[in-house]
C-alpha cells in the first residue's frame, strides 16, 4: 500500500489572517500565562538585541529596533505559536559578512545596506512560503549544516575579541587577516574592557551552569552597567552603548539600489535559508512538546513579513531564536499573544528606560554573543557524521574548512558544502549497489558474498540493484549484466529482484530496451521479481512488459525461482544459441562494476 500524505486544505482567511486561529482561544488564563512568559522573554531578549546588533555592525538600537514591530509581525503570520522572532546571532553575523563587502564598516551606507539586507531577504522568504516551496530548505543537508554552523560559531566568537579586550581595529577583507591583527596587537589591550568583558563572560557561564531559571543576561547587564557608571568607564576609555534614541522606530521606505540588490541577491538567498533553518528547528520542537501542528510555508510567510518589518522600521534580519523560543516554551507561553507583549515591553523600554542602557559596556555585550554560540558549537555531529556516511563527513569538514576560508563572506562556505554534498550524492547514485545473490539454509536470498552462499541455480544469477534506474546510472547497470555474462558461461537466466530499484525514468527504459534485446541474441533469459507498483506502470506505459513478457514478470521472488527452475528443466538439453548473435564481451570497466558488491 502505498501512503499518500495530503494536508487538509487551510481556508483562504486563514492563510491571510493565521493568527485568527489562535486569538479566539485567548482567554484569562492563557493571558496570564503569555504575560509571564512574554515579560520574561522580554528581558533576555533587550540585551540581546544590543549585543547582535553589535555583531550585525549597526547602532544598538537596531537590535530594539528589531525586537519590536518585526516580533509582533512573526507572531501573528507565523504558525509555530511559541516561536519567538527577533536577532539572532547567526543571521546577524551573515548580514554584516554580506554587507562588509559592499560598504565600509560603521557608515551610514553600512547601516543602510543593512536595511536592504532585510527587505530582500524577506522577499525571499516570503515568495518561497507563497508558492509552497518550503520543502526545499531539505536540500540542505544536516552535515552540512552543522559544519557551517560550527565554523560560524567559532567566527563570531573569534570577531568578539576587539570588543572584549577593547581594540579599535580597521575591518580587513580577510577574517583569519583580523584575528591575526588581534594578536598582534595585544599589548595594546584596554584592560577596563577586558576585565569588564572577562568577570561578564564567567559570570553568563556560571549562571547559566548553576541557577538556569534565573535571567542571568539580564542580572550581568544590570550589574555591569551599574559599575561602569560608578568606575566611569566611558571616561577611562571604555566603549559604551551610548545614546539610544527614544521613541518609536521611524517607519520609512527601505533605501533602494537596485545595482547593489543584484550583488545582494545570492547573500540574501542564503540569510533566508539558514536563518528559516533556525526558525524551522525550534518549531520542530515547539511542535513536538505542544503537540500542535505547524505549516513550514505559512512559517516562511510569517518570518519573511517579518523581516519586511524590519526593513521598514529601521531594524535588523531577524529570525526565529532557538534559545528565547525554549525560553517562551519553558515559562508557558500559549499563543502568539507572549510574542506580542514581549514586543510591547521593548516598546515600553524605547519610550523610558533606553537612558539606564547608556553605560552598558560593550564588552558585555561581546561576552553576551559569546555565551549565546558556545552551545552552537557542536563538534562530536562532524565526527558522527564521518563515522556513519563517509560523504556526509567529507561534506561536514568541507563545509567547515570552506566556511572559515571564505570568512567574512561565510555565505560563501555554505554553498560549497550545498553542491559539494549535491556532487557526492549525484556521485553515490551513479554507483548503486549491484549485489549477487545467494540462498541460505532458510530459502531466504542474501548477499552471495558477505555470506558466503551459493548460486540458486547453476545456470541462475539472480541480483539485487540498490537504487533508482535514471540517466546517472543506467549504464552501470548494464554493465553489470553484461559483466554477469562474461564471467558465466553456463548463465541461462538473470533474475533481477526490484526491491530496492524505486524509480525508472526514459534513460532507464532505453536501457532496459537494448539490454533485452542483447541478451535475446545471446540466448539469455531476464525476469523481474518484486517490482514495486510504479515501475510496473512503466513497464505497461512503456511497452516494456511485452518486451519482457508477462510471465516474466513475478508479484514474489519465491514464484520467480520455481517458475524459471521449471523453464530449464523442459528446454531441450543441449539447446545453444547461435555464436553469431552472442553479445560483446564486456571491458576491464564492466568487470569491475560487480568487484566489490556485497
Amino acid at each position: 500500500m502505498t501512503i499518500v500524505i495530503k494536508r487538509k486544505p487551510v481556508p483562504v482567511w486563514q492563510r491571510l489572517f493565521p493568527f485568527m486561529s489562535w486569538l479566539p482561544q485567548v482567554n484569562r488564563e492563557t493571558f496570564r500565562a503569555d504575560l509571564i512568559a512574554g515579560i520574561t522573554v522580554a528581558m533576555v531578549a533587550i540585551p540581546q538585541s544590543l549585543a547582535y546588533a553589535q555583531l550585525a555592525g549597526v547602532p544598538p538600537y537596531y537590535g530594539l529596533y528589531a525586537s519590536f514591530l518585526p516580533v509582533i509581525v512573526g507572531a501573528l503570520w507565523g504558525s509555530s505559536p511559541a516561536l519567538s522572532t527577533g536577532p539572532v546571532a547567526m543571521t546577524s553575523l551573515l548580514t554584516a559578512a554580506s554587507v562588509m563587502t559592499l560598504a565600509q564598516f560603521g557608515t551610514e551606507q553600512f547601516y543602510a545596506y543593512v536595511i536592504l539586507m532585510a527587505l530582500l531577504s524577506g522577499i525571499i522568504q516570503m515568495g518561497l512560503g507563497v508558492a509552497r516551496l518550503g520543502v526545499l530548505i531539505n536540500f540542505l543537508s544536516y552535515p552540512v549544516l552543522r559544519g557551517f554552523i560550527n565554523a560560524a560559531a567559532l567566527i563570531i566568537s573569534l570577531a568578539q575579541l576587539p570588543a572584549m579586550l577593547g581594540l579599535k581595529l580597521e575591518h580587513s577583507p580577510h577574517f583569519m587577516l583580523d584575528v591575526l591583527h588581534v594578536i598582534e596587537h595585544y599589548s595594546r589591550t584596554h584592560i577596563p574592557s577586558l576585565l569588564f568583558g572577562g568577570s561578564a563572560l564567567i559570570a553568563l557561564v556560571l549562571l547559566k551552569r548553576y541557577t538556569p531559571k534565573l535571567p542571568g543576561v539580564l542580572i550581568v547587564v544590570m550589574i555591569t552597567t551599574i559599575i561602569s557608571y560608578l568606575v566611569g568607564f566611558e571616561a577611562d576609555g571604555g566603549v559604551v552603548v551610548g545614546v539610544i534614541p527614544q521613541g518609536l522606530p521611524k517607519l520609512s521606505m527601505p533605501p533602494l539600489d537596485l545595482s547593489a540588490s543584484m550583488q545582494m541577491l545570492p547573500a540574501a538567498f542564503v540569510i533566508a535559508i539558514i536563518s528559516f533553518m533556525e526558525a524551522m528547528s525550534s518549531s520542530k520542537i515547539i511542535a513536538i512538546k505542544t503537540r500542535t501542528k505547524w505549516d513550514e510555508n505559512q512559517e516562511l510567510i510569517g518570518q519573511g513579513l517579518a523581516k519586511i518589518a524590519a526593513a521598514f522600521s529601521q531594524g535588523m534580519p531577524v529570525s526565529g531564536s532557538f534559545s528565547r523560543s525554549a525560553l517562551n516554551l519553558a515559562t508557558g507561553a500559549r499563543t502568539g499573544l507572549a510574542s506580542v507583549i514581549s514586543a510591547l515591553v521593548v516598546l515600553l523600554t524605547l519610550f523610558f528606560f533606553t537612558p539606564l542602557l547608556h553605560h552598558l559596556p560593550k564588552p558585555v555585550l561581546a561576552a553576551i554573543i559569546m555565551v549565546a554560540v558556545f552551545s552552537l558549537i557542536n563538534v562530536e555531529s562532524i565526527k558522527d557524521a564521518w563515522v556513519s556516511n563517509r560523504p556526509d563527513g567529507i561534506a561536514a569538514v568541507v563545509t567547515f574548512v570552506a566556511t572559515l576560508a571564505f570568512a567574512p563572506n561565510i555565505q560563501n562556505g555554505i554553498l560549497t558544502g550545498i553542491l559539494l554534498s549535491l556532487v557526492l550524492f549525484l556521485f553515490h547514485t551513479m554507483r548503486p549497489g549491484v549485489v549477487i545473490l545467494g540462498v541460505n539454509e532458510q530459502g531466504i536470498l542474501r548477499s552471495a558474498k558477505r555470506y558466503n552462499l551459493p548460486k540458486l541455480h547453476p545456470n541462475i544469477t539472480a541480483i539485487r540493484f540498490d537504487g533508482e534506474l535514471y540517466f546517472a546510472n543506467v549504464s552501470y547497470f548494464e554493465d553489470a549484466v553484461l559483466y554477469l555474462l562474461g564471467e558465466d558461461p553456463d548463465l541461462k537466466e538473470i533474475l533481477v529482484v526490484g526491491d530496492g530499484i524505486n524509480g525508472l525514468d526514459a534513460s532507464g527504459v532505453e536501457m532496459l530496451r537494448n539490454l533485452l534485446d542483447r541478451l535475446k541474441k545471446a540466448g539469455v533469459g531476464i525476469s523481474f521479481a518484486n517490482m514495486k507498483e510504479n515501475i510496473l506502470e512503466t513497464f505497461d506505459r512503456t511497452g516494456l512488459c511485452q518486451m519482457i513478457g508477462k510471465e516474466n514478470v513475478y508479484p514474489s521472488v519465491y514464484m520467480a525461482i520455481n517458475a524459471i527452475k521449471e523453464k530449464l528443466e523442459g528446454q531441450t538439453e543441449g539447446e545453444v544459441s547461435d555464436d553469431s548473435d552472442e553479445p560483446e564481451l564486456p571491458d576491464a570497466s564492466q568487470a569491475a562494476v560487480l568487484k566489490d558488491a556485497s
